[in-house]
């Protein structure tokens, strides 16, 4: 990108940033005027991101440094924009609108300064996939962080405001021990850029190296909160089940931002050298232990919200541990797995609401109790007995399944594509053709019970809620409620027919994560305006 392109790399953070300011002048009781300005920004990000992505997408190995302030790195802020950041821009954008569309319905008007915390929080979560700087990551999640207690609080309720208050406390403290492990870093190394810690580490003393591993592990359990690893996913599954449908929706994405941060730094800064592998063995047996809490508690979930928060726990295991293994071929499949579950489960989570509009508080313990004993007045049904499924209870039936076939990884969706090229090459017989080890195994099995856990639970939950429900009661659905359900739906139905692309862009970006070099190079040699002058 040159020219005026150039600068779409700040579009992202500029965008949200300007839309929030925008946003605050506009009276709470001009709903639709708010809505309509959030909206227009969202969808305004989802085409530059797009232009990005193309743009990554067409020139792979070729990351683009953008120098903030025109101060070369690493004095100044730089932002950097490669493969695996336009991806994660580009799928932060596309579940942004929709869960923002699906907040129109009802959602947005039930508290205030909603769009405003929306558009923050999207401004974090951009800054924090673009910036190449530690320093300035810590800026970014504590932007995000704020935004998201306001966001998960929004709509109030005892049990949200609880939840929302574990919530707080937990990232506070994830946000204290970032500031630690960055002062760490900081001090042993002296540099914050990313690209110049790269450089830095492998010709640092073994003390002041020990000194700097002991800050990243500090940084590393920070972001082990926000992906999920177990123990430390407690909260997890509470908040976001506690959350508002389109708030959990995009909330989605905020353990995938976890997932990119130690991915990004494990493979620059620990990939080769003295510092080589630091961390592995704890991400894998740590993603092991996650994927197999995750697996309890999706079968022992008995409401739809639970169900759906420990399916983002089982995501994250499954990423965890293949990042421990630092295996490229699997990673690339890992990679496609993690854009499919986060579209899965952010329409999941907004498909719950309209599921469960229809019934009764208690109607799911009913059900359970029913299920575990028996029914003393059941009886056999007459010739004919029965009701005609109506059409709003079909569309949200079909959502529903496609929504248990993409958790199971059952085919024909992108679930199982992403887990067949991640089992293909787990097994020896994806590129690099090497007999699997024991926690390659290991993992091969877990991902195998999770599937057939998340189609137990999904299976019965269906059950309970289209066929044998206690209440009889068709849901109000609006049209603007169920389009963006079904546009993520659709979006995983389009990774299968293009999963060859698809992977030939995972691949790619493994393999520059794979070379910490190509960022490195490009952070150091991006130039300032006044040298592209006189060079020109």
């Amino acid at each position: 990108m040159t020219g005026w392109s150039h600068h779409l790399i700040i579009v992202p953070i500029l965008l949200p940033l300007v839309a929030a300011a925008v946003l605050l002048f506009i009276d709470e009781r001009e709903r639709t005027l708010k809505a309509l300005v959030s909206l227009a920004a969202t969808l305004l990000l989802v085409g530059v991101t797009f232009v990005l992505f193309r743009a990554e997408g067409g020139s792979a190995g070729q990351e683009r440094a953008y120098l903030l302030g025109n101060w070369s790195a690493p004095f100044g802020i730089v932002l950097v924009l490669d493969n695996l950041s336009a991806l994660m821009l580009l799928l932060t954008s596309i579940v942004a609108v929709a869960a923002l569309i699906f907040s129109l319905a009802r959602w947005h008007a039930v508290g205030a300064h909603f769009h405003t915390r929306f558009q923050l929080l999207l401004m974090g979560v951009n800054g924090a996939f673009l910036t190449g700087d530690l320093f300035n990551l810590f800026v970014f999640f504590e932007v995000m962080l704020a935004a998201s207690y306001g966001l998960l609080l929004h709509g109030s309720g005892p049990l949200r405001v609880k939840a929302g208050l574990h919530y707080i406390a937990v990232n506070l403290a994830a946000a204290l021990l970032f500031l630690i492990g960055v002062s760490l870093i900081y001090g042993s190394a002296g540099t914050l850029n990313m690209a110049d810690l790269a450089v830095r580490i492998p010709e640092m003393a073994a003390d002041r190296r020990m000194l700097m591993q002991a800050g990243a592990g500090v940084l590393g359990i920070a972001f082990l909160i926000k992906a999920g690893m177990w123990p430390l996913c407690f909260w997890l599954p509470t908040a976001y089940s506690a959350a508002s449908a389109p708030v959990a929706g995009i909330f989605a994405i905020l353990s995938k931002l976890g997932i990119y941060v130690i991915l990004r730094l494990t493979m620059l800064l620990f990939g080769s050298g003295p510092s080589a592998g630091f961390g592995a063995t704890m991400l894998l047996y740590g993603g092991m232990a996650t994927l197999i809490f995750g697996i309890i508690g999706v079968l022992a979930s008995q409401a739809l919200g639970r169900l759906a928060g420990f399916s983002v726990l089982v995501s994250s295991g499954t990423l965890l541990m293949v990042i421990g293994i630092n295996d490229g071929s699997i990673s690339a499949g890992a990679l496609m797995y993690l854009v499919s579950s986060t579209l899965t489960i952010s329409a999941f989570f907004m498909l719950i609401e309209l599921v469960e509009r229809g019934q009764d508080a208690g109607a799911s313990v009913l059900a359970v109790t029913m299920e575990a004993y028996g029914d003393a007045e059941e009886k056999e049904p007459e010739e004919g007995e029965g009701v005609t499924m109506p059409g709003t209870m079909a569309m949200l039936g079909i959502c529903f399944a496609a929504c248990a076939i993409l958790l199971a990884g059952l085919p024909p969706l992108s679930g199982f594509v992403a887990k067949f090229a991640m089992l293909s090459a787990m097994m020896g017989t994806g590129a690099i053709g090497v007999p699997p080890s024991a926690a390659v195994w290991a993992l091969i099995l877990l991902v195998i019970l999770s599937g057939i856990a998340a189609l137990i639970s999904m299976t019965r939950a269906g059950i309970r809620t289209f066929w044998s429900s206690l209440e009889g009661t068709v849901p109000r659905v609006l049209v603007i409620e169920i389009l963006p359900v079904m546009g993520l739906l659709a979006l995983t139905l389009a990774l299968t027919i293009w999963a060859g692309p698809v992977m030939q862009y995972m691949e790619a970006t493994i393999r520059t994560l794979s070379d910490p070099r190509i960022y490195v190079d490009a952070v150091r040699n991006a130039a300032t305006l006044s040298s592209k002058a006189g060079g020109s």
